[in-house]
């Protein structure tokens, strides 16, 4: 898991490489600058105002541009001009070195979320049906926030720290080794304190980041079934619901907030002993003469400049701890194994009769489909009919290769469906489900998603065979009628027909309609069935509906129940049969003579 979540840093920061080397050159640029006023300071103090003989190179350099000691104290100036020239090139390089940071972060957080998105779209069917659209989420957005936020602040900083910090301790090394070693004697503390601190951290925090995981969760499935929420009275039971993983989640952030409150505030007892030590040290060693006052000055000022980023150094560990889990918590998805296409398998694809042989289907330990066996012929319509739970969508879904049988195999012009890639496979088989998922977009986007250059006559064609095209043109805006989140602004029936038209701009060879008419009326069900009947008549159709006035056109039709087929054959065949499929037939018959009897009334 460390290899992963180093993965997670280092795989995607290549490409940067054009912003964070400039950015690291402007840093030693900005940390010659920094360190350069100290030392104009003290040769000031010591060599031009004071007369201490010149020592150093940065000494004799300094005043003799300046034109020597004489001119130096008639002209202070010079003095101030320099420190501020040194300001103003340490501000330019520090505004260089962070543009060039930004963009590199940024860079690097796109690549991040791009590959987070596109692994995520070729994970398995199963993966998603196992983990919560929240937390998935919830890792694709704050996750990749908290590990951009540690490359762009903490491990910039941690290297621009440790420039400072070495650059800074060989300067003062060769002033002063006393005053230095006082300076270096809390820098371990802090380490060894952070360090313990470390493992703490990062495991509250990751119960803080699943119990995000669980809050957003809970959000969209609220938002997602506000409508059913309030159609049942559900509001107080749902928001104490939210309130008690809400208070969970607060509950962690707040026991995460008392740890690092207590880290820093180890960490401000610690830097200011450290300058604490500096000033005193510094003033007995000058007292006794060890000491200039020009060197006091800068190593006060290189301590004091020395606090933030050395304090910063166990900040950046704690941050570590977050980005740890975090980028643990990416890899996790990152290193879920994507979909694969069986080896040699082909991008043509050929048409055919359609054959489930012995084909069995579990989920877990609970079998959804026994010893399933059937055959389409290509061109003809296959009806299927089912209680609940019965594994009719199920077929859909082995069918489009979302799931894998556990047992037996299905066929396409006798070849095993394994042999064509899954991109293939898909773009030959349309699937229109029972609840149809519909963009944020405009109708006729929706329709034309797999086909975005269709013209609006061909849209409308489509919308035609749906029986939706004059539902649609009712719409103020007509096809440009932007389509709620989910498709909330249509009814559940003009959303099965939006999907019916989208489907059927794919030309599929192959057609499978998962109770996609369950949501309209029995007239609009029987003139979207001829329609299709017409406009379909070389597909090979599998139509799974609970109504028998939907399959009873079909070519064939096969029952299931529990898992099993328990009766097949054409409607008449199976009328004369008396079996389930009979008593069905003849229950909803009552039904619809009663539903009349009641309309005349």
């Amino acid at each position: 898991m460390i290899k992963l979540k180093k993965s997670v840093v280092y795989k995607f920061l290549k490409g940067t490489g054009r912003y964070f080397i400039p950015a690291m050159i402007f840093t030693l640029f900005y940390t010659l600058f920094k360190f350069l006023i100290p030392q104009i300071v003290g040769i000031a103090v010591d060599n031009v105002i004071g007369d201490l003989p010149v020592e150093g190179k940065l000494a004799s350099i300094f005043i003799s541009l300046g034109g020597g000691r004489d001119n130096l104290r008639d002209n202070l100036i010079i003095c101030a001009l320099a420190i501020a020239v040194a300001a103003i090139l340490e501000a330019i390089s520090s505004y260089l070195s962070r543009i060039n940071i930004s963009r590199g972060t940024e860079k690097y957080a796109m690549s991040l979320r791009n590959a987070l998105l596109q692994h995520i779209e070729k994970l398995p069917f199963s993966w998603h049906t196992e983990n919560s659209t929240g937390d998935i989420i919830q890792r694709s957005t704050a996750d990749v926030m908290t590990v951009r936020n540690f490359i762009s602040s903490q491990l910039i900083e941690v290297i621009k720290t440790l420039i400072l910090l070495t650059t800074a301790l060989c300067i003062m090394f060769s002033m002063n080794v006393k005053l230095a070693l006082v300076f270096t004697a809390t820098v371990p503390v802090i380490v060894i304190y952070s360090l313990l601190f470390h493992s703490r951290i990062s495991r509250q925090f990751r119960h803080a980041d699943e119990a995000e995981g669980e809050l957003l969760t809970q959000v969209q499935e609220n938002l997602n079934g506000v409508r059913v929420v309030r159609a049942f009275g559900r509001e107080k039971h749902e928001l104490e619901k939210f309130n008690k993983t809400s208070d969970v989640y607060v509950k962690n952030w707040v026991d995460l907030g008392y740890t690092l409150g207590f880290f820093w505030g180890i960490g401000d007892l610690a830097t200011c002993l450290q300058l604490m030590s500096v000033i005193c040290s510094g003033a007995y060693f000058a007292a006794k003469g060890q000491l200039s006052l020009g060197t006091l000055l800068i190593f006060i000022s290189y301590t004091q400049a020395l606090l933030g980023p050395v304090r910063s150094l166990g900040k950046s560990l704690s941050e570590l701890s977050k980005a740890g889990v975090s980028a643990e918590r990416i890899a996790e998805i990152l290193s879920a194994p994507a979909e694969e296409d069986d080896i040699g398998a082909s991008d043509e694809f050929t048409d055919g009769d359609i054959c489930f042989e012995n084909v069995s289907f579990s989920y877990g330990d609970n079998e959804v489909l026994h010893d399933v066996s059937f055959t389409i012929p290509a061109g003809s319509t296959l009806g299927v009919l089912g209680t609940t739970g019965s594994g009719k969508s199920t077929l859909t879904y082995l069918l489009n290769r979302l799931y894998e049988p556990s047992a037996g195999r299905i066929t396409i012009n006798g070849k095993d469906i394994k042999s064509f890639t899954k991109s293939a496979l898909r773009r030959n088989v349309g699937l229109v489900l029972q609840d149809p998922f519909l963009f944020s977009k405009t109708i006729s986007e929706n329709i034309a998603i797999t086909r975005p250059d269709s013209s609006i006559d061909e849209i409308r064609a489509r919308a035609d065979v749906a029986s939706v095209d004059a539902d649609i043109m009712g719409f103020s805006s007509g096809y440009d009628t932007m389509v709620g989140e989910r498709g909330v602004t249509l009814s559940g029936g003009q959303k099965q027909r939006i999907a019916i038209a989208r489907t059927l701009m794919m030309d599929c060879p192959i057609m499978v309609f998962d109770d996609s008419l369950s949501a309209v009326d029995m007239e609009t069900d029987a003139r979207i069935r001829e329609s299709l009947r017409s406009n379909t008549a070389n597909s090979t159709v599998m139509l799974i509906s609970h109504r028998i006035n939907t399959l009873m056109q079909a070519d064939k039709i096969i029952v299931l129940d529990e898992g099993r087929i328990v009766e097949e054959g054409s409607h008449k065949a199976l009328m004369e049969k008396g079996g389930l499929y009979s008593r069905v037939c003849t229950i909803q018959s009552m039904a619809y003579a009663q539903e009349e009897v009641e309309e005349h009334e």
